[in-house]
């Protein structure tokens, strides 16, 4: 078995590829140049991994959150890939990622969390490795939603998140969280989830498959409400 993993939602984007004994390489790609640099870094990997892109027996995107750019960068590549070489595709959440790495006593429900900037925040609930629910909250309304669960709850978010919600050990109805800080997950930390969704022959179809944004556009944000107009008579002038 041999998998592709692809995730530039971050900062950071990373590439992976992963034989039966697990990881075999890996490549980063820094700052902004995914788009340029994807595909090349990908070949390359390859040669490096002594494989090719014609041996790959699935390819898996982390698909979102995160940034737009570079989600779509990344989905568009996994889609074109497995379109060209007829592979199937699996697409894998970020916040799941996270969820993961956290590595949580059985039973605990896990609250991922990712900064989406502008005071929001990319929140998932995992429940025995299994999604509950996805959202993008306020500042506000993460809280709220981390004050009513019952603990105990393991939290996996980034530091930086922490900072900017300030203590966590208080959390629960029934009992105090644990914060697991951890750094941002790269594509080779997906493959676990990757390797379930392939022994459960989980593939979703890359005609259909959209990116995982959890938030609204920049420009649906920003854009300016259309004022009402009242029907004129025929041949009257615009204003």
């Amino acid at each position: 078995m041999t998998i592709l993993l692809i995730d530039t939602c971050g900062a950071t984007g990373s590439v992976a590829f992963a034989g039966t004994a697990g990881i075999v390489a890996t490549a980063t790609l820094p700052g902004r140049t995914a788009s340029e640099r994807l595909v090349p870094v990908i070949r390359d990997l390859a040669i490096r991994a002594g494989s090719t892109l014609q041996s790959l027996d699935a390819i898996a995107v982390v698909n979102g959150p995160g940034s737009f750019t570079g989600v779509r960068v990344g989905l568009a590549a996994a889609k074109g890939l497995c379109h060209a070489l007829d592979l199937p595709l699996i697409a894998i959440s970020r916040l799941a990622v996270l969820a993961h790495l956290a590595d949580p006593p059985a039973g605990s429900r896990v609250q991922a969390l990712i900064d989406a900037g502008r005071g929001e925040f990319y929140h998932g609930e995992y429940l025995n490795g299994t999604c509950v629910r996805e959202s993008l909250l306020t500042r506000d309304q993460l809280l709220a939603v981390l004050s009513l669960e019952p603990a105990p709850i393991v939290i996996a978010c980034e530091p930086a998140i922490a900072e900017s919600l300030g203590a966590l050990s208080k959390f629960g109805s029934g009992g105090e969280a644990t914060p697991r800080f951890l750094p941002e997950p790269t594509a080779a930390d997906a493959l676990p989830l990757a390797l379930r969704r392939v022994h459960q022959q989980d593939f979703d179809d890359p005609a259909t498959l959209d990116a995982n944004y959890l938030r609204r556009t920049d420009a649906e944000i920003f854009a300016k409400p259309i004022a009402a107009t009242r029907p004129t008579a025929p041949g009257t002038p615009p204003r």
